[in-house]
């Protein structure tokens, strides 16, 4: 699969805007491993090669364990392998990327709700917006993973 375009060389001022509120993510109180598993998991769902790469390899240099990647599409049904918390992070992550089937249910939020006060709850709700743009960036302009470039 060859790129189609760099659209960080075409539009600098665009993706700086972008890397602004990536940062802004970056920089709040929600845990990183916790937001780097709803990266990881909005990618997984919009099949973004490049962002499963990226994601998975942060993970697993900031410790996390293989295993827990590996799960990370059955999270459901993982059992106590995903706290309560980063179990309602992950279904509200699914809920908003595929928001024109889900809705934002009620359900989803209510259990976001239980776990996140409101400024968490904006914050984790940026960085599934975020990364859902990243994912249609890379998947749209066909850029290439790192893992592939490697071999």
């Amino acid at each position: 699969m060859e790129q189609r375009l760099d659209h960080q060389a075409i539009a600098p001022e665009g993706m700086r805007a972008l890397g602004g509120l990536y940062m802004y993510v970056h920089k709040s109180e929600l845990p990183h491993a916790l937001v780097d598993l709803v990266y990881l998991r909005v990618s997984q769902i919009n099949g973004c090669a490049y962002c499963v790469g990226s994601h998975s390899r942060d993970l697993l240099k900031a410790g996390v364990p293989a295993t827990t990647l590996l799960m990370l599409t059955a999270w459901r049904e993982a059992g106590a392998l995903f706290s309560p918390r980063e179990r309602a992070a992950l279904q509200w992550a699914e809920s908003l990327t595929l928001v024109s089937q889900t809705h934002a249910a009620d359900a989803d939020y209510e259990a976001l709700s239980a776990q996140f006060n409101e400024r968490e709850r904006v914050d984790l709700t940026l960085a599934i917006g975020v990364i859902n743009t990243y994912n249609r960036l890379a998947i749209g302009f066909r850029k290439t993973p790192e893992v592939a470039k490697a071999d």
